[in-house]
């Protein structure tokens, strides 16, 4: 029997490698356009299904029974074939009631914004009531479905505690986007955005900057993936399956960065990484070269650095789109925050903190030729290092001594 995903474009998609990974059964993505719906539906040749944007309602017809939770709901993503009757359900809410939960967000007595009105948007005001939320207000641009503008919520609702995303603004490819500007929320203690690849959004990297609780959407789809498969096989799952899944997902999809001084070892400890987790290696700096034709000594000649900096930007918003990589920077790819940003999406930066002493200078480097040169780039450097890393290694001893203390780390 066929299992799977049913959607419109299922390119950002990890729900395979979820299933696969519980090992019950085989797993696969179904993209159909909506004109190819019907056909696949009435046919009933499945044995369970998840269903996502844009049919969670669309498939309400086609049904034979619904859970009590995704009748009250008006949204299914999860169908059962149970001998010839389609049975539907919807554990994204317990999905999502993990993710906040998990997170800390409690929301009894508080007013909950949700951005979108699709079929997520409904379970997200389900929650809400479950959990006691004071009011929980739907948003949309263009304020249809008896939702608010945005405009309109931000004036009635500015102290308004939790903004809960359902929108796809900021989901893979479009990296870029956000529903709303969070300045225009002074009251936000929490943001949870379903979108889970990136692994981090600009939503919830603007949230947590300014020092709120906020959580992408990875837990949600692991959690409400377990409670699916519970309905495909009627089997019930250890309490703790959610969590050693998500931190399986997260690490296998989440980008290595290294960050540090030129000459701190990022290209041979990286190489050496990318052998031993089995890896694909990008390095910022060969990627710069190979997009200029030109190597980096004659880039800064002819052009200079400021535009040597506007290549490595674009450079690494094309390397940080997509995780499971090893990442070598270059010594000065944090000097610009977008390029933090951009890297942080999917990945953890690891600082090689290699003593100055022991930085080399080299001609393929036109900042860090000279030692007196390394020593004031080590200077500037350092608190930028410190300040964009998530992980901190010390390079001290032999490399298979440093390739320990960064597998350790990470």
């Amino acid at each position: 029997m066929i299992y799977g995903l049913l959607g419109e474009k299922l390119g950002h998609s990890f729900s395979r490698e979820i299933h696969e990974r519980l090992g019950r059964y085989s797993y696969r993505l179904i993209e159909l356009p909506p004109a190819e719906l019907e056909a696949f539906l009435t046919a009933r040749d499945f044995g369970g299904i998840n269903v996502t944007i844009p049919y969670k309602q669309a498939v309400i017809p086609y049904l034979d029974e619904l859970s009590p939770r995704a009748g009250a709901i008006g949204a299914v993503n999860t169908i059962v074939n149970r001998n010839g009757r389609l049975y539907g359900d919807n554990t994204d809410f317990g999905g999502l009631k993990a993710l906040l939960e998990r997170a800390g967000m409690a929301l009894r007595g508080k007013t909950v914004l949700i951005a979108g009105t699709g079929g997520t948007s409904s379970t997200a005001m389900a929650v809400a009531e479950d959990l006691g939320a004071a009011r929980a207000v739907r948003l949309s641009r263009s304020g249809r479905e008896g939702a608010m503008t945005y405009e309109a919520a931000c004036a009635a609702y500015p102290g308004a505690e939790i903004l809960i995303n359902t929108t796809p603004a900021g989901m893979y490819p479009d990296l870029e986007g956000t529903p709303i500007e969070l300045d225009r929320l002074p009251g936000l203690e929490g943001v949870a955005d379903v979108i889970y690849n990136p692994l981090t959004t600009r939503l919830v990297q603007q949230a947590r900057a300014r020092g709120l609780r906020a959580e992408n959407g990875l837990y949600m789809l692991v959690a409400q993936a377990v409670l699916a498969a519970e309905l495909f096989t009627g089997e019930r799952f250890s309490p703790g399956t959610a969590e050693q899944l998500f931190h399986a997902l997260q690490a296998e999809k989440q980008n290595i960065v290294l960050i540090g001084m030129p000459g701190s070892g990022k290209t041979t400890l990286g190489k050496r990484l990318s052998e031993k987790l089995g890896r694909p290696l990008a390095d910022s700096d060969a990627e710069i070269v190979r997009a200029a034709g030109l190597s980096i000594p004659e880039i800064f000649r002819d052009y200079g650095e400021p535009y040597f900096r506007d290549l490595e930007s674009r450079v690494i918003r094309e390397l940080s789109r997509t995780g499971g990589k090893v990442i070598a920077t270059g010594g000065g790819a944090v000097l610009r925050q977008e390029n933090v940003d951009a890297l942080k999406q999917n990945g953890v930066l690891v600082f090689l903190d290699r003593p100055v002493e022991q930085l080399t200078p080299t001609g393929d480097r036109p900042l860090a030729d000279e030692t007196e040169k390394i020593l004031h780039l080590h200077t500037a450097r350092y608190p930028i290092y410190l300040a964009a890393a998530d992980r901190h290694v010390s390079v001290a001893g032999t490399e298979e001594e440093t390739l320990r203390k960064l597998l350790r780390v990470l």
